[in-house]
């Protein structure tokens, strides 16, 4: 069916509006992808490709389990006197004192003394969460924060938004692969980073939106000296 010059102008509003829309949207999914490339190289420059001793000493150390060597190098930190206390968080339930000590049979008597065990926190929003009941019981106003590199940013994110008066000191554990090969050529290594990346980024946003007194989460608003405080175990406990 031909189409008379009427109804042709009487389309071209509809598909000038398409086209608009078309436009808009490419434009806008151009304008996320700059700003989400541009997040990813913002959040690579913060992770450090060499471990550094902490520029200052601090009142306590707190290392947030999960990656390799993590623990290790806090209790080198402690031992090394760059805090009078330390503070493994998110130790598995299961295990016991006993499983860590086997791990670092050179530091029994740190072990004993000056170790404490958070088996609470499962994630590290409640790592930051118990590092914060930790320290105010300590009375602590400065810590050193052990994680791996790729996981600080997000770490002193949540650290922060936790306990806004505590200065953190981050150490970043650099694991033996981010030392030996570029991250882009491991599929495994760009996988983690872009899963952190994410993470990170919601992060801020939920951190901005509780600033901005939406979404505080009733985790992060208990006081520290409420009803449901738990104390940490020390190494020497079970």
């Amino acid at each position: 069916m031909n189409l008379q010059p009427n109804d042709l102008a009487r389309k071209s509003p509809l598909a000038t509006a398409r086209g608009k829309l078309r436009a808009a949207m490419l434009v806008l999914l151009a304008t996320i992808v700059v700003a989400a490339g541009t997040g990813f190289v913002g959040f690579l420059s913060q992770l450090r490709g060499a471990e550094a001793e902490p520029a200052n000493r601090a009142d306590g150390i707190v290392v947030l389990t999960g990656g390799s060597s993590r623990v290790s190098d806090a209790m080198e930190l402690l031992a090394g006197g760059y805090g009078g206390r330390l503070l493994i968080s998110g130790v598995h339930p299961t295990n016991a004192a006993s499983d860590i000590s086997r791990s670092l049979s050179d530091n029994q008597s740190l072990l004993r003394c000056c170790v404490d065990l958070d088996r609470s926190a499962v994630n590290t929003r409640s790592n930051a969460a118990e590092t914060r009941r930790w320290a105010h019981d300590r009375g602590f106003k400065s810590l050193i924060v052990v994680t791996s590199n790729y996981h600080m940013p997000r770490a002193i994110v949540e650290l922060s938004h936790a306990m806004p008066n505590v200065h953190l000191i981050p150490f970043a554990v650099v694991g033996e692969r981010w030392r030996d090969e570029t991250w882009w050529a491991s599929a495994a290594t760009v996988r983690l980073l872009l899963s952190e990346y994410v993470k990170y980024v919601a992060a801020e946003v939920r951190v901005h939106l509780a600033d901005a007194g939406f979404g505080l989460s009733a985790q992060l608003a208990d006081q520290p000296d409420g009803s449901l405080r738990r104390s940490p175990a020390t190494a020497q406990a079970n």
